[in-house]
């Protein structure tokens, strides 16, 4: 919702794992690290939304990165990505189901370290 609102791109869960198959993607979640640690979208990296710069996205400013948060009222998964923008990454979306609507969809998780 916030993601349309900021003039961002969105991806759905689906849409989201079949990149993740692919290998043609970065996905970054911005939820608390408790949050990623219990449980988080296979292969995400997690960074803190307000204070991450391009030495922590992929050198190339054309890939594809999605960015998450915890559901679609939450707002830091389109200021991460917006910000991603700012920093000339022209492919920052957002996946603005968050993690409960990624887990809601029965898609697989992963935990821990």
């Amino acid at each position: 919702m916030f993601a349309l609102i900021m003039g961002l791109g969105n991806i759905s869960p689906t849409a989201l794992h079949d990149l993740i198959r692919k290998k043609s993607v970065t996905v970054i979640d911005v939820n608390s690290r408790h949050s990623w640690l219990k449980a988080r979208v296979p292969g995400a990296i997690n960074l803190d939304p307000t204070s991450y710069d391009a030495n922590d996205l992929p050198a190339n400013k054309e890939s594809r990165i999605v960015f998450y948060c915890s559901n679609p009222l939450c707002r830091k998964a389109p200021n991460a990505a917006r910000r991603a923008k700012k920093l000339g990454y022209s492919n920052a979306i957002v996946m603005s189901a968050g993690i409960s609507g990624w887990v809601s969809k029965n898609m697989p998780t992963e935990s821990g370290e």
